[in-house]
C-alpha cells in the first residue's frame, strides 16, 4: 500500500480564493480581506497550523491508547509569528526573519504528572512536527 498522496490546489482568473483537493477531501483556502482575499476559508497559514494541531494529537492520541493511559481528549492551540532575526536571542542566524509557531496542548483526562510529561515530549515527535523542524526541500518542476 502506497502513502504517497495529492494535493492540488487551483486558483482562478483572478482573487486569493484557492480550491483545494487533497486526496479527494475538498478544501478552500483564502486570505483575509484586508490582506487582499475575500476571506472565504482559512489562510495557507492556518492550514499549516491545522497540519500541526492535526498531528500533534493524533500522535498523543496513538501513544495514549498503546500505553492504556486515560487521555480522554485534546485541545491544541497554535499561533504563528514572523519575528525578526535580530530579535531573537536564541536563534543561530542573525539575519532575515524566523517563524515561531506557539503550540499550547491540553490534556484531558485522569492522567498522572508524569504522563502529561511525557505527552508533552512526544508532541514534539509528530510527524509534521519533525518535518517542520527539518531541513525541507521543495523539488519544483514546470509542466
Amino acid at each position: 500500500m502506497s502513502h504517497l498522496r495529492e494535493v492540488v490546489v487551483r486558483g482562478g482568473p483572478s482573487g486569493l480564493n484557492q480550491q483545494i483537493m487533497a486526496s479527494g477531501h475538498p478544501l478552500v483556502a483564502d486570505e483575509p480581506l484586508d490582506l487582499g482575499g475575500s476571506d472565504t476559508g482559512p489562510t495557507p497559514y492556518d492550514l499549516l497550523l491545522a497540519a500541526l494541531g492535526a498531528c500533534t494529537s493524533m500522535t498523543l492520541r496513538l501513544y495514549a491508547d498503546r500505553k492504556g493511559w486515560p487521555l480522554t481528549g485534546t485541545v491544541v492551540r497554535l499561533r504563528h509569528q514572523r519575528i525578526h532575526a535580530q530579535d531573537c536571542k536564541n536563534c543561530e542566524t542573525q539575519n532575515g526573519r524566523i517563524d515561531r509557531i506557539e503550540r499550547e496542548l491540553h490534556l484531558e483526562g485522569n492522567l498522572e504528572e508524569s504522563q502529561k510529561q511525557r505527552l508533552m515530549d512526544i508532541a514534539k515527535r509528530c510527524p509534521v512536527a519533525q518535518t517542520l523542524e527539518s531541513e525541507v526541500v521543495i523539488a519544483d518542476k514546470l509542466v
